[in-house]
């Protein structure tokens, strides 16, 4: 008998001669979008988040429902809050009925520690609040480069141990997810991490894991990937020079500003479950493969799925323009309501 390897992958997943046609004609008018549109960096950040909301940016405005409440989380500094939005499951219409979910969701945006709001990703959020009866809470984290490093972690760390102490009393039931999509996946390491090492007995349904960035130091698959559909390396370099401004490369190896570099043998028997997810025409697919990876090692449950020829971010894009996008939001729902059944039993 031959000698089989001990880890296995279905290289048909990564094989760009599997893209589909239309998936390729996707990337290709993304692609067209991207070079004609104005770019952040050349108007400014601030300049580019109110055009975003106003149509001016080339793309789509991100369409907000009308049930989604904004709230105020209190942060570390004295008499600042964190702006946040509130999803409750379409199920949950009253007052009374709402404080009976079953726990709650916190959520983090993408947008390169930059752009986007918690305001951002209403529609996904809603899905999974009705996935999980789940009250899903995004969290407005400061973005650079006006606050760079740590502020953004700050934040969302302030978020996560408001949760902690207050999801039971006013969602019904635990904090049970955390998750984000791109730089929000980020943050959603460093925080669960911060939280394991600073609540001994905190546990967690799982995390969502979406196109992360992991390694500030950038993996290989970034730096092949010149022209990627939605995360070009120019702008990607610009993201993260204003979050980490002037950091060395070593210094970016701290677990805490790369949760790739995280030791993961101290939390062995605590890591909670995890869902990854990525598309092989995303510039940091082996953020995904390779932290999936180090989960297993460390003896964590991890789910990774990849999508053929999806690109960055391919989630956050309507279920009926793009069938990846469905698939995964399937996924997704699929993960919350399997982790809550296994809470329950």
């Amino acid at each position: 008998m031959p000698l089989k390897s001990d880890i296995s992958i279905d290289a048909g997943k990564f094989d760009p001669a599997n893209n589909p046609e239309r998936l390729n004609k996707f990337n290709e008018t993304i692609i067209a979008m991207f070079n004609s549109a104005v770019d952040w960096y050349e108007v400014g950040a601030a300049k580019y988040r109110q055009m975003r909301w106003t149509g001016e940016t080339g793309f789509p405005v991100p369409p907000t429902l009308p049930q989604g409440i904004n709230i105020t989380i209190p942060s570390r500094e004295s008499g600042r809050g964190i702006p946040c939005r509130l999803i409750y499951p379409m199920s949950r219409a009253t007052e009374e009925d709402r404080k009976k979910c079953k726990g709650s969701i916190l959520h983090f945006h993408g947008g390169g520690w930059t752009l986007g709001d918690e305001r951002s990703q209403d529609a996904l959020l809603q899905s999974f609040a009705d996935a999980g009866d789940l009250a899903v809470i995004s969290v407005g984290y400061r973005l650079a480069p006006e606050d760079p490093f740590p502020k953004a972690p700050e934040d969302c760390m302030d978020a996560a141990e408001h949760l902690v102490k207050t999801s039971e009393r006013d969602y019904g039931g635990p904090l049970e997810f955390i998750g984000g999509e791109s730089a929000g996946a980020h943050l959603t390491l460093t925080t669960i991490f911060q939280l394991l090492k600073l609540y001994p007995d905190f546990k967690l349904s799982g995390l969502l894991l979406h196109c992360g960035c992991y390694d500030n130091t950038l993996l290989p698959q970034f730096l092949h990937m010149l022209y990627a559909p939605i995360l070009p390396q120019k702008q990607t370099l610009r993201f993260m020079h204003g979050f980490l401004p002037n950091m060395s490369p070593e210094q970016k190896k701290d677990p805490s500003v790369s949760p790739f570099y995280e030791d993961l043998s101290k939390l062995r028997g605590r890591l909670p479950s995890a869902l990854f997810t990525c598309g092989t025409e995303d510039p940091l697919l082996d953020d995904t493969v390779l932290m999936g990876m180090r989960w297993l090692m460390a003896g964590g449950e991890a789910i990774v799925k990849i999508y053929t020829g999806a690109p960055h971010g391919f989630l956050l894009f309507s279920p009926e323009v793009l069938a990846e996008a469905k698939t995964c939001l399937l996924h997704t729902k699929t993960y919350i309501q399997d982790r809550l059944a296994v809470g329950a039993s």
